[in-house]
């Protein structure tokens, strides 16, 4: 009988379960193509799935998207002037007075690879209260 058993994630205590089983393999790597890295693997999509069904993240706006890759890479609105305009601008959208045009969002997506996912959704004219 195996030691590594793969069932399906129905409901939190399966869940837990799996997180469980697979937390040891995460500090003892198990070789490539054996039956633990197997368990590992589909386990880990198992994982995923349930997670993104019962705990989904919803996505930045995208001045949220902007400020996170910033933040990332270390850089300041000076850095977005070549994608956004004139350094004016850079701040009219990073404080929501201003909404990204298409060539705004293709610069960004192509300078600093930010998701166009992120970049094309729809956002409020003023920044959520989280946003500080």
């Amino acid at each position: 009988m195996t030691k590594y058993q793969i069932k399906p994630i129905r409901t939190e205590e399966d869940y837990h379960y799996a997180l469980a089983a697979v937390s040891p393999l995460f500090d003892n790597e198990p070789e490539p193509g054996s039956e633990a890295a197997d368990f590992l693997e589909v386990t880990i999509l198992l994982i995923e799935k349930y997670e993104q069904e019962h705990y989904p993240i919803e996505a930045p706006d995208p001045v949220a998207a902007i400020k996170f890759r910033m933040e990332q890479m270390g850089m300041t609105a000076n850095d977005l002037v070549p994608a956004i305009g004139l350094k004016n601008r850079v701040y009219e959208v990073l404080n929501y007075k201003r909404t990204l045009t298409l060539p705004m969002i293709r610069r960004l997506h192509k300078m600093f690879n930010i998701p166009l996912a992120s970049l094309v959704a729809e956002y409020p004219p003023e920044p959520p209260a989280s946003a500080g």
